[in-house]
């Protein structure tokens, strides 16, 4: 798969995240045109995927990664809404089990993945293996390593067997997250959504930095690509990824598969 892109993390790329904007440079926020270009995009992801539903020779593996606030659930539910959800289905990885503690750290995401036909979107994802376990030092440095080797070898697996892999780190600023947390605090409504960990895991703000890093300096690759996107503008955000879906979607070159019989003879006379 070949994507241009300016969000691209390539190879073996050094990254430095303070560098990456977390708001695009030069643009203004005109909500009208945005809507219509994200309609856009959902209607060709819509007809695309309906083609994946049919010809079942592909799937998609859509992963979200992001500090607490990135806007994961909101990238779902603004993208994805005119997917065919017989097709689409969202997966979460929280703190693992006491059984899927006993087994290997990707035992429990290879029975989420997706099967040939479907659309699967993590909303985080094994990457959460790589990172509060290393941020709190659960890990040490060489079993980061190794678990960030495993990764690569495992999506490797996964594209060999017909899945599209794209991943995308949501980009925001500390600054904006508190923004985000600050209203959710002032919204009874948005109550729910909160958490001791949200407040309590922002102290470790540059070591989580410094662990996403590691892993798109090490685990971009050109099957399986990270895409770095600034999410400090929620629009921006959902345009720049819908974009993204439709045109790797489309690098598949699917049809829709022959019909079983001849259709001209059927008469319903």
């Amino acid at each position: 798969m070949k994507l241009e892109s300016p969000y691209l993390i390539k190879p073996n790329q050094k990254v430095r995240l303070a560098r990456i904007p977390t708001a695009p440079h030069g643009v203004t926020e005109d909500q009208k045109v945005a809507q219509s270009e994200l309609d856009n995009h959902r209607a060709r992801m819509a007809a695309l995927q309906e083609v994946l539903y049919a010809e079942q020779k592909h799937a998609v593996l859509v992963i979200l990664q992001g500090m607490d606030t990135a806007g994961k659930d909101g990238t779902i539910g603004h993208i994805f809404s005119g997917i065919n959800p017989q097709g689409c289905s969202v997966a979460q990885f929280k703190v693992p089990t006491p059984i899927e503690a006993r087994h290997d750290f990707l035992w429990r995401v290879h029975q989420v993945v997706p099967p040939r036909g479907m659309m699967v979107i993590f909303n985080r994802s094994h990457y959460e293996d790589v990172l509060s376990p290393r941020v709190h030092r659960v890990i040490t440095e060489k079993e980061n390593q190794r678990r960030l080797e495993e990764i690569n070898s495992f999506e490797e697996i996964l594209v060999r067997n017909g899945i599209l892999i794209l991943k995308f780190l949501l980009h925001i600023s500390l600054a904006e997250q508190g923004r985000r947390l600050a209203d959710r605090l002032h919204d009874p409504d948005k109550h729910w959504k909160l958490s001791d960990a949200d407040f309590r895991e922002r102290n470790f703000w540059d070591g989580y930095i410094r662990a996403y890093e590691d892993i798109l300096e090490n685990t971009s690759a050109k099957h399986a690509p990270w895409f770095v996107i600034p999410s400090d503008f929620k629009w921006y955000r959902n345009l720049a990824i819908s974009q993204l879906l439709v045109d790797a979607m489309s690098t598949l070159k699917m049809k829709y598969p022959k019909a079983t019989f001849d259709p001209a003879s059927v008469s319903l006379d």
